[in-house]
């Protein structure tokens, strides 16, 4: 069960609020940007020869969903430094970057070094930290939790994605 937002909100010039928004989206997409740099090599090479599930989506698919997710991502975090400040809110962001830092390891595990069993590890501990992130942040936010709901469910389906790989891919 969520608790109640905080009803505290420091004022932010409407400037500021939207230089804000811009540096969130900046630093998220500086993520996107890393580990899609060490993905994008991979696709057409390694991670081509790998068994699939059959369920496994059409590789283009990936970039747009992943695209929408660090938008929402940004927007959320951007809600709840505008609501609490970073002094108010600092629990709540130092998680939103800790599971940042998880997603971009996970590009690093699972394609830069081919180990989709350390990346299952990885994958397990991101999702913990998105739900614990997407909590946090619905006490300062409910939107800002809610926001992040969708990528709790993507990375799900990717665990999935990954275990099989894993699974069906030794060595």
């Amino acid at each position: 069960m969520f608790t109640p937002m905080s009803t505290t909100t420091p004022f932010l010039s409407p400037v500021r609020s939207w230089l804000g928004l811009t540096v969130i989206l900046i630093g998220c997409f500086a993520v996107a940007a890393v580990g899609s740099s060490v993905t994008t090599p991979e696709i057409g090479g390694w991670y081509a020869t790998l068994q699939k599930p059959p369920f496994n989506p059409p590789n283009w698919i990936f970039g747009p969903v992943w695209t929408l997710l660090y938008a929402m991502m940004a927007v959320a975090a951007w809600l709840v430094w505008r609501r609490q400040g970073v002094t108010g809110a600092r629990g709540a962001l130092a998680l939103f970057v800790l599971q940042l830092l998880l997603n971009l390891a996970w590009s690093i595990l699972f394609f830069g070094l081919r180990s989709p069993g350390a990346a299952l590890v990885d994958i397990l501990l991101l999702w913990s930290a998105i739900l614990l992130t997407s909590r946090t942040f619905a006490i300062h936010s409910r939107p800002a939790g809610l926001l992040l709901l969708p990528y709790l469910a993507w990375v799900s389906f990717a665990a999935v994605l990954n275990g099989w790989i894993w699974w069906h891919n030794p060595g």
